[in-house]
């Protein structure tokens, strides 16, 4: 017998994320839709690149889920979606973070985050094409602008220790 406390919820994600130059200002908005209801969120960061809030977005809304879901995430990122429906991030996880021999895997801790996530929910990743009039993703746009321009953005702390590290790197060499 098939009760309603035994079903899994269904639920619809909706992200988009983006920084302002790249890397700049970035911020990410996401809405999570269930049973005709909508939840809308949004975060703003100082410094960050535009794939970190794409993954940024999709990460906080599958942790805003209370329990196991089964989820249709919606993303205008080809780097996200590629890299999980083709398996891309499980290669680079499983070969140390690298893409290749000398190529770095880039935002492994994102990466590891997302994965961890894709254990404890069932989702189907799908690619929608951004600017171009989808409903949900014109909003989710709207509001990782709205996060950017907040004034009190947050620190993306891994971002900015691996560009202080790299700036230290460079001004040692000048």
């Amino acid at each position: 017998m098939n009760t309603l406390k035994n079903q899994i919820p269904q639920i619809e994600l909706f992200s988009d994320g983006g920084a302002e130059p790249n890397p700049g200002k970035g911020g990410f908005g996401v809405i999570l839709s269930y049973k005709g209801k909508r939840k809308e969120f949004k975060q703003g960061f100082r410094l960050t690149t535009n794939n970190r809030m794409e993954l940024m977005g999709i990460i906080y809304g599958l942790e805003q889920l209370k329990t196991k879901s089964e989820v249709a995430v919606y993303t205008d990122s080809k780097y996200v979606v590629d890299a999980v429906n083709k398996g891309w991030a499980k290669k680079w996880k499983a070969k140390n973070w690298y893409k290749s021999k000398k190529e770095k895997a880039k935002n492994p801790d994102l990466w590891k985050r997302l994965l961890a996530l894709l254990e404890v929910h069932s989702c189907t990743f799908h690619w929608v094409k951004g600017h171009a009039g989808h409903r949900e993703n014109e909003r989710c746009d709207a509001l990782a602008t709205m996060a950017i321009k907040q004034k009190q953005l947050l620190v993306d702390e891994v971002y900015e220790r691996g560009e202080k590290s790299t700036s230290k790197a460079l001004s040692s060499l000048f």
